[in-house]
């Protein structure tokens, strides 16, 4: 166990405590996302006194958003404090568009700038600045939405995408409250964005006034379960993946624009593993994601046969053809 040095404050300490374990066992170069805020801040400042006793040459990456006027000079600012705390730093801006919503379309646009950043610097993580509070948020709102599972248990301290870096949150452990007090103990002034008090979003309602209503009726510690049931979710999703990987090679097989999947061995497994390697197979083939409405009607077709028809899926047809459920493109049912 770690000795904290006297005179060093405690938040400071557990911020980087944090980030020295999730650090651990890595070598080369590393990105951190700054977006200027107190997490970002509190991470990049740790990662600057970590990263170099662990041989880690760490880069600091500001991705301007330009969805707010001054944009480019907030960002600017973000990245000269990195660069005072001794970390390389870049401002990359980015445009804001597609399909979700503006708060989706500004995480895609910077998870790709991030991504690309990553490439170009031959770095093979990039360090989120998420806190347990945010994991907290994440699970109440999987929860309002009915996303299941897979949404409740929230994100991960480690993932890596197919292609890209692993991303890395080394703080989903640390409170909202230790970062902003490890900045104060640093003498670094964050950027408040406006956007993080418009109750306009449903994670600033969550943020602002679910979560301290929970913790006031309920008592504290709310968020810490919230966590801890992200946690427990996850090491369950785990579990189903591994036996989803194992159960597919036997009863998935390629159809003629799509794939085809076994009545017979759909039907034997638990509704839960049956649901979950149906919207697994959709969304590998097809990137879908299917509802539990759209996912029960589709595992119907093995466990409840009357002889009903196809039924339409986003950009796909499910039917059953023999003994098999084919799920195909739909421009060739």
């Amino acid at each position: 166990m770690h000795e904290r040095r006297p005179g060093l404050d405690p938040a400071v300490a557990e911020v980087r405590r944090a980030v020295r374990s999730g650090l651990d066992g890595r070598a080369g170069a590393i990105l951190v996302a700054l977006s200027g805020g107190a997490d970002s801040l509190a991470l990049a400042a740790a990662t600057a006194f970590e990263a170099p006793r662990l041989g880690i040459r760490a880069e600091a990456v500001v991705i301007d958003h330009r969805l707010q006027d001054g944009s480019a000079t907030i960002a600017e600012r973000a990245a000269d404090i990195a660069r005072g705390l001794g970390l390389a730093a870049r401002v990359v801006a980015v445009e804001v568009r597609g399909a979700g919503g503006p708060e989706a379309a500004a995480r895609d646009a910077r998870y790709a700038a991030l991504a690309r950043a990553a490439a170009e610097t031959g770095a093979d993580a990039v360090l989120l600045g998420h806190t347990l509070d945010d994991q907290a948020e994440t699970v109440l709102l999987g929860l309002a939405r009915g996303s299941g599972a897979a949404s409740l248990s929230g994100m991960s301290p480690e993932r890596r995408d197919a292609t890209g870096p692993v991303w890395l949150r080394p703080l989903l452990g640390v409170r909202r409250e230790v970062t902003a007090a490890a900045c104060v103990a640093e003498g670094l002034d964050p950027w408040r964005d406006p956007h993080n008090l418009d109750p306009a979003y449903a994670r600033v309602r969550v943020r602002e006034t679910v979560l301290p209503t929970l913790e006031r009726e309920l008592g504290p510690g709310v968020a810490e379960a919230l966590a801890r049931t992200a946690e427990q979710l996850r090491e369950d999703a785990a579990a189903f993946q591994d036996m989803i990987d194992e159960t597919i090679e036997d009863i998935v097989e390629h159809a003629e624009a799509g794939i085809s999947v076994s009545v017979a061995a759909l039907a034997a497994n638990p509704a839960a593993l049956r649901n979950r390697i149906v919207r697994y197979v959709v969304d590998s083939e097809f990137g879908v994601a299917l509802t539990r409405a759209q996912t029960l009607e589709v595992a119907r077709l093995a466990t409840d046969w009357h002889g009903q028809g196809p039924i339409d899926l986003p950009g796909c047809v499910a039917r059953r053809v023999g003994g098999r459920i084919e799920i195909v493109a739909r421009a060739a049912s």
